[in-house]
């Protein structure tokens, strides 16, 4: 049945509206004909209809979006769109579906993020009425929230622009989950989760992102017997857009994780909302107690140094170190028992919930026997030395798997992992447990319960196969579509191999590398992204060139990545040098960025411990780890970071890749052959004529 009275013949057909002389044609967006972009939209169409699995690699350029959001308006039934990014999924809901509805009409669609991204009103008020604020910054930022409050439409903390990204106040008022007091709340109907699932049940069109969509799964796999858990509404189909980053979204939320910092916030957050409250002054007492033991039990764990490392002696350790854990359980036991002795007053059933989830956590991570999961520990303090640990997802949170506390597991997770500790920070501690193998929990959970599921990127394939994705995604009876970028890349682009260069492994490489890049940038006029694989590698790089380089240099950690974007957009002859972050979801076009470097073949780093317990496993089933799994992975990535370059007709630049193993190892073919029609040279006299070809860029003052 069609949620509202808009059945499928009041939306033109996808030939009325894609083909030359319709109705995309005569709207004010400039329009070029796109066969591909009219193939996709009839495949994601018939997948719709016939309630099929689909899987479309459509090259950077076809149009992807407008090719997926008009079938599914079509079905007049309710689809998720998840995206992998926020950036993303704010393109769909502020630019594209405002000019789809401005040549449609009325659309029913909504918008959805995580719960740590609103207001707790309930929070916001407790708050005021008993303040426990520190120092005049996080003083000023509950002013500005306060006087915003009442004004807010959505409670969407992305309205706040001069609240800073890493306010620890705004992690004390969002409406994260395990605070929540749901319906039993005196700001029920009047809060912005509630008013954001309403927006939802009554839309057709609802854009999330992944990482809201796995957190919702989880939430709803972990309390089976709640229908009600999660907060995302039943849909005919979902399409992920950016679908290369399902894997790992996916291993972040079925896992489970514990940190020191949950211990705390949970120890604030009982002291902050029981204080005051009739016969309340035991749990004071066992939370400072539970603070003591905590931090007692973290700082036993191995000290293996900043990172990301293997906690493979559980067993050891327990022996080492057993009476700490039992302390840290022993109190959360005392915890809970108090809270349900006060479980009159209205905040004691949420903190009792959130005590019984970190002892679950708990004792999971020290006494589960899990075969499809690998525990690790990951230090953070200062700055860490080298965060190359595990290139492919090193950013990702490992979210626990608890329905009361995995979301706010991931957002700490995720916010520390995206930016260096200052000096001095305080030292967290993250215990991790990540499935090795998701294929059959997607397959159980999303594949098997969705009648509908269409997957797209631009970077999907490898050799112009899908084999890999399906097999890591477990993905079977799917139909499969490659769309060829609308783009010209023979024209538009050109790789460069350069001649002579030394294994990256080797001592000389720095040097090299240096002066390679000191060359093209000189040619090129700046205009570059210089992207690395790990920190370490990106300071010692721009350390050396920084004193012999005249174009104004960007260096990524200085400044948040919005920040660094828009100085380098509007900085002529710019140069950054970024890591992960930049390797995808950044969109710079025009003369701007003429030039992408990349320092070597982005393989993930084996003694990573998922990466690690992954190989094994296929090791172990037969297979070859490094060809099933690094080389494939790491194609998917190289081929991101290039897409940073030709993002329109107009586009036109060179592409460089220093590693030398991609001509002289057997592996390289598969790289060369899964990248786009480039032209490829070796020769630098090739590198000054393309651009020589181009009116050249003012000098740099």
């Amino acid at each position: 049945m069609p949620l509202h009275d808009s059945p499928i013949r009041s939306l033109p057909t996808l030939h009325e509206f894609f083909a030359p002389g319709g109705i995309l044609a005569r709207s004010p967006l400039p329009y070029e004909v796109r066969p591909g972009q009219y193939q996709m939209a009839k495949a994601v169409e018939r997948a719709l209809d016939e309630r099929r699995h689909l899987i479309v690699e459509a090259g950077t350029g076809t149009g992807k979006t407008l090719a997926y959001l008009l079938p599914a308006l079509r079905t007049g039934q309710r689809v998720i769109v998840s995206t992998g990014t926020k950036a993303l999924q704010d393109q769909l809901f502020f630019r594209d579906l405002p000019f789809l509805q401005a040549l449609l009409g009325e659309l029913h669609v909504c918008y959805m993020k995580g719960r740590a991204n609103y207001l707790c009103r309930r929070k916001l008020y407790a708050l005021r009425d008993q303040p426990i604020l520190s120092g005049l910054d996080e003083i000023n930022e509950y002013r500005q929230i306060a006087d915003w409050e009442p004004t807010t439409e959505t409670g969407d903390r992305a309205e706040l622009s001069s609240l800073p990204e890493s306010s620890p106040l705004w992690h004390k008022l969002d409406a994260r989950s395990e605070a929540c007091l749901g319906s039993t709340c005196p700001d029920y109907r009047r809060c912005f989760i509630t008013e954001m699932r309403r927006r939802a049940a009554e839309s057709d069109l609802i854009i999330v992102n992944h990482h809201l969509f796995f957190a919702d799964a989880a939430v709803r796999e972990a309390a089976a017997d709640a229908p009600d858990a999660g907060i995302l509404p039943p849909a005919a189909a979902v399409i992920f857009d950016e679908a290369h980053e399902l894997e790992e979204v996916a291993s972040s939320y079925f896992g489970r994780s514990l940190s020191n910092l949950r211990f705390e916030d949970f120890a604030r957050d009982a002291d902050v909302l029981l204080r005051g409250k009739h016969d309340s002054a035991q749990v004071h007492i066992l939370t400072q107690q539970l603070r003591e033991r905590a931090r007692l039990f973290f700082s036993a764990l191995p000290q293996q140094g900043d990172g990301r490392h293997p906690f493979s002696g559980r067993e050891e350790f327990l022996e080492s170190s057993g009476d700490l854990y039992l302390g840290v359980l022993n109190t959360l036991k005392l915890l809970e028992a108090e809270l349900d002795r006060l479980r009159a007053i209205e905040e004691a059933p949420g903190l009792e919930a959130r005590a019984a989830a970190l002892r679950a956590d708990l004792s999971y991570m020290l006494e589960a026997r899990a075969d499809n999961m690998v525990f690790w520990l990951e230090r953070r303090g200062g700055f860490s030395s080298d965060r190359s640990a595990a290139f492919k997802g090193q950013d990702l949170a490992r979210a626990g798997r608890d329905s009361q506390a995995h979301a706010s597991e991931a957002s700490l997770s995720q916010q520390l992992a995206q930016r260096p500790a200052p000096r001095g920070a305080a030292r967290s501690t993250f215990l991790q447990a990540t499935p090795i193998d998701v294929s059959s929990i997607l397959h159980d959970l999303v594949w098997d319960q969705i009648p509908t599921v269409v997957l797209t990127s631009a970077t999907l394939t490898v050799q112009g196969g899908f084999e890999h994705l399906r097999r890591r995604l477990g993905l079977n009876d799917t139909r499969e579509l490659v769309v060829p970028s609308h783009f010209r890349y023979e024209r538009q682009a050109l790789l460069y191999l350069p001649p002579q260069m030394p294994d990256p492994r080797a001592a000389e490489f720095p040097d090299a590398a240096a002066k390679t890049i000191e060359r093209i940038l000189r040619i090129s006029r700046g205009r570059a992204f210089c992207l690395f694989t790990s920190y370490s590698q990106m300071r010692a790089l721009h350390d050396r060139l920084l004193p012999v380089l005249d174009f104004p240099i960007l260096l990524h950690g200085t400044a948040p990545r919005k920040a660094l974007l828009e100085e380098f957009r509007s900085t002529p002859n710019a140069v950054l040098f970024g890591t992960s972050s930049f390797w995808q979801g950044v969109d710079v076009q025009g003369e701007a960025l003429s030039c992408v470097i990349i320092d070597r073949l982005p393989f993930a780093v084996p003694s990573d411990p998922v990466v690690q317990a992954r190989m094994k496993a296929i090791e172990e089933s037969g297979g070859k780890p490094f060809f099933d799994y690094q080389v494939p992975e790491a194609v998917l990535t190289l081929k991101q970071g290039f897409g940073r370059l030709i993002r329109s007709l107009e586009d036109r630049g060179l592409l460089v890749l220093l590693d030398p193993r991609v001509r002289t190892q057997r592996y390289g073919q598969i790289f060369l052959q899964s990248l786009p029609p480039y032209r490829v040279t070796q020769n630098i006299v090739d590198v000054e004529s393309f651009f020589a070809a181009d009116p050249q860029p003012p000098e740099p003052e």
